[in-house]
């Protein structure tokens, strides 16, 4: 039958006699039909006629009393689509209750009513976490509430409105627990507790966990009810209150502490307690001091000498004891997962019970009979078999699940305790992790599973690899203009170099792991002879984070471990482990990922014993077409290249060079095959730069093989799918080129015209790239030689929108490249098209670090000779419409530079000032007088007057352009400057507000601390007066940082003091000055801050002053970027009270009238964003500090706080997705509702432009923070019975736009 296009109720009733035809095959296609017509039919299809729904009601009873399966199934499926389209109180309530008083018998299995009703509930509108609760949805609930909720428990839980109503029949739970039977209704009160938990009533949440307590005692009752007993409790237990809560916990306490208490039983109530506590940890974490002596109890020793006496009598084994001990060790998992700072006061315990029952065996003869034996029983020995004593072999054994248990006890101690107090102080090097080594002769492979990767973990976490950043968050981090102005010898970098890895900083926990290495190794080695496959990639996983975290400490050790890990790389086959996902290509990914880790953590002669065997191996993987197993060897491969070649290699031989040459005509190979996958070429193409760079000025590389390969790098370049990696790869071999030989030919000039064609496409990273690459190229003096002027004439065209697009990412790369170009071509460079262009620029804003590129760019055309046509533009038709202060800076410089080539002097500007000009040019005059009098120097003839001569003109623009030029040309000159801004200082009535933006231009340039000296001690006290005022203090402060980094060991102390002044004003500047000696200082300066750093930031961030902890917060955050060595040692005395001022106080908050509204005014919101600033900038450096449940507390109270601190939010639980994966996992449901409220927020009718554009930015990082999300989540995100899962699911429907948007920018990083 088609269904109609607007479905009414005749067409219902239409199709109700067939649900009574003789046939079963009628029944159902009728019931088929009648589940499409009410599923495509309005929300209103039959709540308006009762007559049509009572009749249809009657049919699916009938139906699901049928004596034919199919159609019963049928009907039920019908009952979703049904319950959503009549009237609640007239329809659904009778039809709950005649459902659940069905019959049963013969024709009606006992499970149909109660899948039925369970239909009706999943299927019915349900609250949503972030949501208003609509009509549907209240209606529902108390449907569910007057009708479903009574049958469960067989009495009204909350009064009917109507008296003198017939009492309810006998529950369908309580005929359950009379009869011993399992109807399924078990399941529907626990969906009604997954999706109406938040609206039951508090009666009704207790009823339901009494009735669900009496089937768990019930003697009659099967053990697969208890179970279910069991998870619906652990649904309801959140929405219990705290009373409720208190009276829960006793009740568990009495049933365990009863007389005669049967193990069955007490397995059952502590599974009980361990599902509680991890549904609601944030609940049942004051109770754990009540409930943990119960699990440890029951895993004491005494019990398994118990169980020992009674074997010994009986010679039976109870097997129902190791059930008991695993419920145990599970709810003591769950205890430490869920409360880990509530269970601190039970380590001990915990660790003892874990060491006991990890070598749990009864099977096993007990020999160690005293501590002696026992030491000596976990100590592995590599050369013991695999337990195979009298009764290993047991079919009926269960104790291995006990010793899984505490194997994954031991995991969980190792995750949460590892940050800080049980790592440091070597309890978990002293009791954990031996215990784990012992058991490496583990006989059942889940158990040994578990065991190596606990014991991965610890190594992992201590080698600071456990919360490791990715090193490609931002592919275009490296696209950046000139580093920032610094108080410190030049690092710049070195062509023809490589950076070398930095071996960790030793720790007492290193040391330790670094001492129980050998022990490791020995076990390693051993289980990768004959292992299964999963032990095999466990024990490789393992021996990988060994030799990352010791960082080239495993030299003694390759020749046992090298050897196998090669032959597990060389694997063939499809062989898979079943349910431990583990399969030959997964041990081949693990191997090679050791086999890099190897080569980037040893020296290339360590490495020669073994390359013979593992070069072969890498260069057959790279041609591998599962492309996992390629890009792995790939990553292994730029590993060997790097250890092969200078520097790492500093005389490398003959069979270097045959390695070498393998693996390139591996790369060339796999990136010229047709079946290559664009990821594993992508890759291979960033191998060969690098191969093409490291080889440079050596004889490792062929010339044949050197040429082919540089022309590969080119025609890669040519194509869309590798363009982007290709650009990266040539910056490569122009940064690590030594000789203008290392290049081909005319290489270079045609790499440089491709880059430049790159700049004209819409992919804002390929830009990026390519002008960074070209940077390099220019730069490079290998490479420059090969630059011509005919290059230079073919690029140009191609760089100069670059200077007039407004891009700020790329427009300082491009003035650096322009003037390399200069210096090599000026007359190639400066023509009419550049200095159109150059002056197009200077109508946008420059500042920062382009603007220093600007400035070098423009010295560079004034010493060529070129400058003047330059400086006529700039005059004739820039200099009024741009900013005075940026091209008086520039024209200052041009000035001074190009010298009498320009044919403008310096006079006249200095007439300029004279006589009655408009501010605009008064304004240029005097920047460019400042500006050339600060590159002139002493030579420079002009005196302080000429520029306070203006201070006090009407114009404030004129006065502060007067202060500025004052001030750079004072540094300049300091001798004949200095004195004079000084002596107008202490002066009464003096400009001090001008004077102050003077000294600032003074102490932040370069090269004038030596001079600035003589004059500091006077300096200090006027900067000090001079601050007190309100509009002086900020820039008041910045002077007075800036002294305390020209002499810090006479005015850090002075610092310190007064940051115990009365005065909160003063303590405020100082708080504010301290933050100027992180940025712009080095190492030296380091043992300056060291000794008082940490007292200074305690003392700022305990301010009564509500500014002056703002303030602090600040400081905090410039420490963290700037000077993170200093300050983390000591860290966690200052995270409290980071963390206290996330939290938003309501003593803050005021009213204020505005005409006939009220807003609220949050007084702490800036405070308040500075801590959530704070604590982003820690989070990567420092996140091994953190608690992470209160850290993750924060975050997600942020996510739903100001737009500001949305944001942040947001960027935090993206680094928190990486850094804290399983604590995410379980905030999932938590982040739903902050997430709906920013989706669900529109703008106004009357919003502005600016307050649209911030609420589609906060939902488009909602929306890419869920994709990911559900990207790492996928079950949980499909899961439509949990609030995630619902939320994901609206996201992909409502959102579907943010959606594509996101994926289509991330398609787009990549090309």
């Amino acid at each position: 039958m088609s269904t109609p296009s607007a479905a009414t109720s005749h067409n219902v009733a239409a199709l109700l006699p067939k649900l009574y035809e003789d046939d079963p095959d009628l029944r159902y296609m009728g019931l088929a039909d009648l589940t499409a017509l009410l599923t495509s039919g309005g929300p209103n299809l039959l709540a308006h006629d009762y007559h049509v729904s009572a009749k249809t009601v009657d049919g699916l009873l009938a139906t699901l009393k049928d004596s034919n399966g199919e159609v019963q199934n049928m009907a039920i499926k019908c009952l979703g689509p049904f319950v959503n389209k009549v009237a609640t109180d007239q329809v659904l309530c009778p039809m709950i209750d005649k459902i659940s008083t069905l019959p049963v018998g013969e024709s009606l299995d006992s499970s149909i009513p109660a899948l039925a009703l369970r239909s009706i509930v999943v299927n019915l509108p349900r609250p949503a976490p972030g949501v208003p609760r609509s009509k549907a949805v209240n209606e529902a609930y108390l449907a569910i509430s007057r009708a479903l909720v009574p049958r469960l428990v067989g009495y009204n839980v909350i009064p009917p409105v109507q008296k003198n109503l017939p009492k309810p029949p006998k529950g369908m739970l309580q005929v359950d627990i009379e009869t011993g039977s399992d109807s399924n209704a078990i399941d529907v009160l626990t969906e009604v507790a997954r999706c109406y938990g938040p609206m039951l009533q508090d009666a009704e949440v207790n009823a339901l966990i009494k009735i669900s307590l009496d089937v768990m005692e019930q003697e009659r009752t099967s053990g697969v009810l208890k179970k279910k007993a069991v998870t619906a409790i652990s649904c309801l237990a959140p929405f219990l209150s705290d009373n409720a809560l208190v009276q829960f916990t006793g009740r568990i306490v009495e049933l365990l502490t009863r007389e005669g208490l049967t193990k069955n039983k007490q397995k059952l109530y502590i599974t009980l307690i361990g599902s509680a506590v991890k549904a609601v940890p944030s609940k049942f974490g004051k109770y754990l001091p009540k409930m943990t002596p119960f699990i440890l109890s029951a895993l004491s020793q005494d019990e398994i000498d118990s169980d020992l006496a009674l074997l010994e009598e009986t010679e039976e084994r109870d097997p129902e004891s190791d059930e008991v001990r695993e419920a145990a060790l599970i709810a003591l998992e769950n205890f430490l997962t869920a409360c880990p700072d509530d269970m601190r006061i039970c380590t001990r315990e915990c660790i003892e019970v874990m060491v006991r029952f990890i070598k749990y065996d009864p099977n096993l003869a007990d020999d160690s009979g005293d501590d002696e034996m026992e030491e000596e029983d976990d100590v592995y020995d590599p050369d013991e078999d695999f337990e195979e004593e009298a009764g290993g072999d047991d079919e009926d054994d269960s104790s291995w699940k006990v010793r899984r248990c505490a194997a994954k006890v031991a995991h969980v101690l190792i995750l949460t305790r590892s940050n800080g107090d049980l790592l440091e102080d070597g309890t978990l090097y002293s009791k954990v992790a031996p215990a784990l080594i012992a058991r490496f002769k583990e006989r059942e492979e889940t158990v040994r599973l578990e065991v190596l990767g606990a014991l991965a973990l610890l190594v992992r976490i201590t080698g600071g690899n456990a919360f490791q950043s990715s090193v490609s968050d931002s592919d275009s981090a490296s696209m950046t203009p000139p580093q920032t102005r610094k108080r410190k010898a030049s690092d710049a970098s070195m062509f023809g170099t490589r950076t070398a890895t930095q071996p960790p900083t030793a720790t007492a926990a290193r040391s330790s792991l670094e001492t129980l290495s050998p022990e490791i190794v020995r076990g390693v080695s051993s289980l990768l002879k004959g292992q299964p496959l999963p032990t095999k990639q466990a024990s490789i996983s393992l021996i990988k984070d060994l030799a990352v975290s010791l960082h080239g400490r495993l030299t003694d050790y390759l020749s046992s471990t090298v050897l196998p890990v090669v032959d597990a790389a060389n694997s063939t086959g499809s062989a898979s482990a079943g349910s431990h996902g583990a399969t030959t290509n997964t041990l081949r990914i693990e191997a090679l990922l050791f086999l890099g880790a190897v080569a980037e953590a040893h020296s290339s002669q360590d490495l020669q014993p073994y390359l013979q065997k593992i070069v072969p191996t890498l260069a057959s993987a790279v041609k591998e077409k599962y492309t996992k197993v390629a890009v792995e060897a790939l990553h292994a491969v730029q590993a060997y290249i790097n250890a092969l070649t200078p520097p790492r290699s500093t005389a490398p031989g003959p069979s270097d060079r045959n390695h070498i040459e393998l693996l390139f005509n591996a790369i060339e190979g796999r990136i010229n095959a047709s079946d290559a996958d664009t990821e594993v070429r992508r890759l291979a193409v960033g191998a060969l730069g690098m191969l093409l760079g490291s080889t440079s000025s050596t004889s490792l590389l062929s010339v044949p093989n050197k040429t082919a390969g540089f022309n590969l790098l080119i025609t890669r370049l040519k194509n869309e799918l590798t363009r982007l990696s290709s650009v990266r790869a040539i910056e490569s071999v122009a940064i690590l080129a030594r000789s203008p030989d290392d290049f081909p030919a005319g290489w270079v000039s045609n790499v440089c015209l491709e880059l430049g064609a790159q700049l004209r496409k819409s992919s804002r990273t390929l830009r990026g790239s390519s002008l960074k690459a070209m940077q390099t190229l220019a730069q490079n003096p290998a490479s420059q030689a090969s630059i011509n002027s005919k290059t230079i004439t073919a690029i140009l065209p191609l760089l100069l929108p670059l200077m007039q697009e407004g891009d700020l990412h790329l427009l300082g790369p491009a003035l650096v490249v322009l003037e390399t170009f200069v210096k090599k071509d000026a007359k190639a460079v400066v023509t009419a098209d550049f200095v159109s262009s150059y002056g197009q620029m200077l109508m946008a804003t420059i500042s920062g670090t382009n603007l220093d590129a600007l400035l070098s760019l423009t010295r560079a055309v004034g010493h060529s000779g070129r400058a003047k046509p330059v400086m006529a533009h700039l005059l004739l038709e820039i200099s009024l419409k741009a900013s005075p202060d940026l091209v008086g800076k520039v024209i200052g410089n041009l000035l001074v530079s190009g010298g009498t080539t320009v044919n403008v002097k310096l006079a006249d500007f200095v007439n300029e000032l004279s006589g009655k000009r408009d501010d605009v040019k008064k304004c240029l005059a005097l920047s460019v007088l400042g500006e050339a009098t600060l590159q002139m120097g002493a030579q420079s003839s002009l005196k302080p007057q000429v520029f306070m001569g203006h201070f006090n003109e009407k114009s404030d623009k004129v006065r502060i352009a007067a202060a500025v030029a004052l001030g750079r040309a004072g540094a300049g000159n300091i001798p004949a400057y200095l004195p004079t801004i000084l002596g107008a200082m202490g002066s009464p009535g003096a400009n001090q507000y001008l004077l102050l933006h003077s000294v600032r231009e003074v102490v932040q340039q370069d090269n004038t601390e030596s001079q600035i000296i003589p004059y500091a001690e006077t300096l200090w006290n006027n900067l000090l007066a001079a601050s007190q005022a309100d509009d002086n203090r900020a820039i008041g402060a910045e002077c007075v940082g800036r002294l305390a980094v020209i002499d810090p060991k006479t005015y850090l102390p002075q610092l310190q003091a007064f940051m115990k002044d009365r005065n909160a004003v003063v303590r405020g500047m100082v708080i504010s000055a301290l933050r100027f000696t992180f940025a712009d200082t080095d190492e030296l300066y380091d043992e300056y801050l060291r000794p008082v750093i940490i007292g200074m930031l305690q003392t700022m961030l305990s301010e009564e002053n509500l500014e002056n902890r703002r303030l602090a917060l600040s400081t905090l955050n410039s420490a963290a970027l700037n000077k993170p060595h200093l300050i983390l040692p000591q860290l966690h005395q200052l995270l409290p009270l980071v963390m206290k001022e996330t939290v938003i106080k309501p003593q803050l908050i005021r009213e204020v009238q505005m005409g006939p509204f009220k807003h609220q005014v949050d007084d702490g919101l800036d405070t308040r964003k500075s801590a959530y600033e704070t604590l982003y900038a820690l989070l990567d450096r420092a996140f091994h500090l953190f608690d992470v449940g209160a850290l993750y507390d924060r975050v997600v109270a942020g996510l739903g706080d100001d737009h500001d601190i949305s944001i942040i939010s947001t960027l935090m639980l993206m680094r928190l997705i990486r850094l804290a994966p399983n604590e995410t996992a379980a905030r999932l449901d938590a982040i739903v509702v902050p997430f709906r409220t920013v989706l669900n927020n529109k703008p106004k009718e009357n919003a502005v432009k600016q307050e649209i554009e911030r609420m589609h930015e906060e939902s488009r990082d909602v929306v890419r923070a869920s994709m990911e999300l559900a990207k790492i989540w996928p079950e949980e995100s499909n899961d439509a019975n949990r609030p995630w899962g619902v939320y994901w699911d609206w996201v992909k429907k409502d959102f579907a736009n943010l959606i594509k948007q996101a994926e289509d920018e991330a398609r787009e990083k990549e090309r």
